[in-house]
């Protein structure tokens, strides 16, 4: 449950970030679907996964497949993502603060990673699917995958517990459908779009935001 009143101890909280959307100010894999699809099959099978009939990892790779990408085309890509204008400042307040701060995403490492290092981002946990370069050829491993559900490619609650040290609070900023089952386990959720959809459907608490400024200023207020 969310608790409007009481402050959290720092340095017994840990922050999980999504990436598309909430870091970055735009959904980085739907972006390369755009630019670098061969045809229009790529909707198709978002409408597939959109409506529940396939996960995000069969989406993916057939979406992957599609398109025409070379490690030089992504990296010149990368170069052009912007992230939300207060995340280096959220981050360094997270880090003055001594609050364990991680990023879950079901999108792939090496465009995040890349991603932060061109905006300058050091010392950042990342926690995506797999991906890299082989002779130009795309190869992609999705290790966090749970075997016994097919939605997500990468199992975010998972990786949410196993990164909670025992007795401390859960703050999780998101905004999609693969933000839904980790937000579930949060004592604190900061939701936008199809998150925050969801929480308010079902009536469940959480902190409505549109930019990371909003959430720098209501941590701010939170964490004693």
């Amino acid at each position: 449950m969310l608790e409007k009143n009481n402050k959290f101890n720092p340095k017994k909280c840990v922050v999980f970030f999504d990436f598309d959307n909430t870091i970055a100010t735009c959904d980085v894999f739907d972006n390369m679907l755009l630019l670098f699809s061969r045809d229009d099959r790529w909707m198709e099978l978002e409408k597939r996964w959109k409506s529940g009939r396939i996960g995000s990892k069969t989406c993916m790779e057939g979406q992957l497949r599609g398109m025409r990408l070379s490690k030089k085309s992504l990296d010149s890509y990368l170069t052009k993502i912007k992230l939300d204008p207060y995340f280096k400042i959220l981050y360094r307040f997270l880090r003055a603060k001594k609050v364990k701060t991680l990023v879950l995403s079901d999108n792939f490492d090496y465009v995040l990673n890349n991603i932060l290092k061109i905006n300058g981002v050091k010392g950042f946990k990342v926690i995506a699917n797999k991906l890299h370069f082989s002779r130009d050829k795309i190869v992609t491993d999705y290790p966090f995958k749970n075997k016994d559900c097919q939605i997500c490619a990468h199992c975010k609650t998972k990786n949410l517990l196993d990164n909670t040290p025992k007795d401390y609070k859960v703050i999780y900023v998101g905004d999609g459908s693969s933000d839904i089952c980790p937000a579930r386990r949060a004592d604190m959720v900061f939701a936008k779009e199809g998150l925050l959809r969801y929480f308010r459907e079902n009536k469940l608490d959480c902190v409505a935001f549109h930019n990371l400024k909003e959430v720098f200023n209501h941590l701010k207020r939170k964490l004693a």
